[in-house]
């Protein structure tokens, strides 16, 4: 198991790494939400999805 480890520590810790920074990113989503803020800017005059989004 050591070895394997050993072998493979450059991996490991990218693979960490770019863990938190997704995680740190998902926390910030959802905190941002949580505040009432979006990621789209609330400019809805050219999106799709803009009867679905906000509530004005």
């Amino acid at each position: 198991m050591f070895l394997w480890i050993s072998a493979n520590i450059g991996t490991i810790l990218v693979s960490l790494a770019l863990l938190a920074v997704v995680t740190g990113i998902i926390l910030g989503m959802k905190r941002d939400k949580k505040r009432g803020k979006s990621a789209c800017g609330k400019s809805c005059g050219q999106c799709p999805m803009s009867g679905s989004c906000h509530k004005f």
